[in-house]
């Protein structure tokens, strides 16, 4: 296995030595005598583990350590100090995102067990990244599997769930919704339908109008998307965006009949962008409308179907949005890839 590479950053030749005599058995260690030497060389180089002093008079370790973050994000940084105050070092260490401090005087066994338990925290965190890295992947095609199963049973679905969640995530964006909340948007957007897999093929294709019964077999796609989804514990924030995603501002909606700030914002979003794709696309019983039309449309429901300032701000941005899903589709149609309509 490969030793581990530490960077060791003094002004003072005795201390470097000293350093470097007590590592150099362990570990592949790389000397520099100021921090700007140092940040040329880690220009370069790839270190596990920066230590430096603390007071260098080109510029002190805090300031360093600080700037070695933007190269070397991941490494362990250690400052080797003489100072006493505790306030100083704990605002030091928030600041440079320091792991830890060496007190001068120091024995050189103590420094090889700070320096050893340094790189073990190191490799911990980077065998948990690379195993979140795992699971993400696996998580990942889970989603695809389950996505693939709705464009199997109904390749119009999936192709306007795709829609709905470019036109969700550009209303989250316009919103100033978090990274976080935009991402289980972009879920939801994808999966709000899966439910679809349980109803019977003949109603989904049928050309004419639905009877009551067969309306009611529809509503149950948001109930069969949930028991489909409710086991993978990683879905559940996304979940309870698709459970909602059929209710109405004003109450009237399904299957929970909840209404206005009650129904989260994210399966507002999402009836929202839903009933406008819909609109926008052909259908097996209706051509599609322009987008100018299904604005005039949806807005006889503002504030029944949908809510109100959340209309307002999607009709604002609408056309700004096909222009773009208009070059997307264009480039999409290039290389022999089509979104359904």
């Amino acid at each position: 296995m490969a030793k581990y590479r530490i960077l060791i950053v003094d002004d003072e030749p005795d201390n470097l030595a000293l350093l470097y005599r007590t590592l150099r058995g362990e570990y592949e260690v790389v000397k520099a005598n100021s921090p700007i030497e140092a940040l040329k060389i880690i220009e370069n180089e790839s270190f596990e583990l920066i230590l430096s002093d603390h007071k260098m008079p080109e510029m002190d370790g805090v300031e360093f350590l600080k700037l070695t973050q933007l190269k070397l994000p991941n490494a362990v940084r250690l400052l080797v100090t003489a100072y006493s105050d505790a306030k100083i070092l704990i605002d030091a260490i928030n600041y440079a995102k320091i792991y830890r401090y060496i007190k001068k005087p120091f024995e050189p066994a103590e420094l090889l067990y700070i320096v050893q338990a340094s790189l073990e925290y190191y490799q911990l965190k980077i065998d948990n990244e690379n195993l979140i890295d795992d699971f993400k992947d696996l998580f990942e095609g889970t989603i695809k599997s389950i996505t693939e199963a709705l464009d199997a049973k109904d390749s119009f679905t999936l192709g306007k769930s795709r829609k709905i969640t470019f036109y969700a995530l550009k209303l989250a964006q316009k919103l100033g919704l978090s990274k976080e909340d935009q991402g289980r948007i972009e879920l939801a957007g994808l999966l709000h339908d899966i439910g679809m897999i349980g109803v019977p093929e003949d109603i989904l294709n049928k050309t004419d109008s639905l009877t009551d019964e067969e309306y009611e077999e529809i509503k149950k796609h948001v109930v069969y998307g949930i028991k489909i989804l409710e086991d993978i514990k990683q879905l559940n924030s996304v979940i309870e965006i698709i459970k909602y995603h059929h209710e109405f501002y004003d109450g009237c909606g399904y299957p929970f009949k909840i209404k206005g700030e009650e129904i989260p914002i994210g399966s507002r979003i999402i009836s929202l962008t839903d009933a406008y794709v819909s609109l926008i696309s052909n259908r097996k019983y209706r051509e599609k409308v322009d987008g100018k039309k299904a604005i005039d449309i949806m807005r006889e429901k503002r504030g029944t179907q949908f809510d109100p300032n959340l209309f307002d701000i999607f009709e604002s941005i609408a056309p700004e949005i096909d222009n773009d899903m208009e070059k997307i589709e264009e480039y999409l149609s290039k290389k022999g890839e089509i979104l359904p309509e």
